[in-house]
């Protein structure tokens, strides 16, 4: 028995690589390397109208015109930039080591206050823009012109900035912490009112049909069929809004809507800056917590321990 050498190829056993696939003529070939017969094959591209091919290097030039006329209208100066970057440099130094002084307890206690304007704020405003979430959902107000004007109501509110509410309660009911819950809820109300509504137009509609085929009404729909489907999403949303708002509660107090930024205004104007880094690592630090329980109990709600990684 003849036994070949190792290494040499084994003629008689069968070939493992797979069959060629078919050769494409040399001419189907040129055509593709030929530039007349690309453009034939492409001739909607070629051939566009020259308005359409300067489309794009229109869009270019007139957004780079409108840079360059709003550096010039808005006086932007490098050289300013630059002096307030040493500028900058020359605060942060100043702001080590962030001490409170001995301010500390009424720090804590302005921050107490932010603490309690945000939730008071978030609260109000949820409770307000739930019924006018409902009002504004096309699945439970069918009348077209009805959810389009408390939709075109909700956007209103929502346009208005929380500093404006804020400088709008001021004169309203003066000064101090009312004026920042007042000011948090009307800016909440068209966000919640919006966020609501879109969460209850894509419920799904199959628990409210076995309401209503078991004799209940169209409240009975909504509060048994519709209310449990959406509830976990706007909790979650306030919870969200609540860490969002304990910011904006700081902004708020800067005009005297009470808090935390009253006091981070003062220090900023009598240039004590080591208090301010202390109030400002407070404000940090406290989000971060919300956050973090925040974020906790929204995963609780909606029925998840942790986030899926892929």
């Amino acid at each position: 028995m003849n036994v070949p050498p190792v290494g040499a190829p084994d003629h008689g056993a069968p070939s493992v690589l797979p069959p060629p696939g078919p050769v494409e003529p040399r001419s189907n070939l040129r055509d593709k390397a030929d530039p007349a017969a690309i453009r034939a094959r492409h001739r909607a591209l070629f051939d566009a109208p020259l308005v359409r091919r300067l489309q794009p290097v229109a869009i270019v030039v007139i957004l780079v015109g409108l840079t360059v006329l709003a550096v010039w209208r808005l006086d932007v100066s490098f050289a300013r930039l630059g002096s307030g970057l040493v500028q900058i440099a020359t605060i942060l130094g100043q702001m080590i080591p962030p001490t409170p002084g001995s301010h500390l307890p009424v720090f804590l206690h302005a921050l107490g206050e932010t603490l309690a304007i945000a939730l008071l704020g978030t609260l109000v405003g949820a409770v307000i823009a739930f019924p006018l979430g409902l009002l504004a959902a096309k699945n439970v107000i069918p009348n077209v012109f009805a959810h389009f004007m408390v939709r075109r109501g909700l956007d209103t509110i929502r346009g208005v900035d929380v500093l404006i509410w804020a400088l709008i309660f001021i004169n309203v009911v003066g000064l101090g912490p009312f004026a920042g819950i007042l000011a948090i809820a009307a800016s909440d109300i068209g966000s919640f009112g919006k966020l609501f509504s879109e969460a209850i137009e894509n419920a799904d509609r199959k628990p409210v049909e076995g309401v209503l085929s078991t004799g209940g009404s169209q409240l009975h729909a909504v509060r048994y069929g519709l209310v449990p489907q959406v509830i976990p999403v706007i909790a979650s949303q306030v919870l969200y809004y609540f860490e969002s708002n304990t910011r904006s509660a700081t902004i708020i107090g800067i005009v005297g809507a009470g808090g935390i930024g009253l006091h981070l205004a003062e220090q900023i104007r009598v240039l004590e800056w080591g208090k301010v880094a202390f109030l400002v690592l407070m404000i940090l630090v406290t989000v971060a917590i919300i956050d973090f329980a925040s974020g906790k109990l929204r995963f609780a709600i909606i029925g998840r321990s942790s986030v899926a990684v892929d």
